[in-house]
């Protein structure tokens, strides 16, 4: 994780600016939040889509057992030659515009699909591997927080959303969408933008 958050840290740089609005999912929210705890002096705002903070995530792992099933996935994708069994039209597959999907298709075959496996093994936790009930301490959130959760996420379960407040030292909005999964930004496009914005537009005017 520090390396993923170095990148973030030298693209703000290579764009010659001291500070960033970060706007991330999944992975990217994950890097995201790191990057807003390690280096709050580069983080003016953050968006984070589908992604609960890593101690909700962490604190579910160790003691939710539906969590713990629903993370199966990335159980497997942490053993070795995982990437063996992927493809690129079936990590496209819930792209439902079929020239969107074209695209994404198209871009996997020119991705590592072991390079993205390795996101989990070098930082997903390992199933077996005891976890504490109550993470360990991780710095508090400087910048204002607007996040987005699809509450029929089943790779993310709601549940580590609670408490994120505590862990956020400026104002939080969170906004749950129900019917809308994973991948918010293409189920709920309209709300999750037309939100966005007008919570940038307060923040920046």
């Amino acid at each position: 994780m520090p390396f993923l958050v170095g990148d973030v840290a030298a693209v703000i740089a290579a764009e010659g600016r001291e500070r960033a609005i970060v706007a991330a999912h999944d992975w990217g929210g994950a890097i995201a939040w790191n990057l807003a705890m390690s280096r709050p002096d580069l983080v003016e705002l953050l968006v984070i889509l589908n992604l609960p903070h890593p101690r909700g995530i962490a604190r579910e792992i160790a003691t939710n057992p539906v969590q713990q099933e629903n993370s199966g996935y990335a159980y497997r994708f942490q053993q070795e030659d995982a990437h063996k069994s992927l493809d690129a039209a079936g990590l496209a597959g819930w792209v439902t515009d079929d020239a969107a999907r074209a695209r994404y298709v198209a871009a996997f075959e020119q991705s590592s699909f072991e390079g993205m496996l390795n996101y989990y093994k070098a930082n997903y936790p390992r199933p077996g591997v005891a976890a504490p009930a109550t993470p360990p301490p991780m710095p508090a959130v400087k910048s204002p927080v607007l996040q987005f959760h699809g509450l029929e996420d089943q790779a993310l379960l709601p549940g580590a959303l609670s408490g994120t407040w505590d862990w956020v030292d400026a104002d939080l909005t969170l906004v749950t969408i129900p019917g809308a999964g994973h991948f918010v930004q293409q189920d709920a496009a309209e709300l999750v933008s037309t939100t966005m914005l007008d919570w940038l537009l307060r923040r920046t005017n």
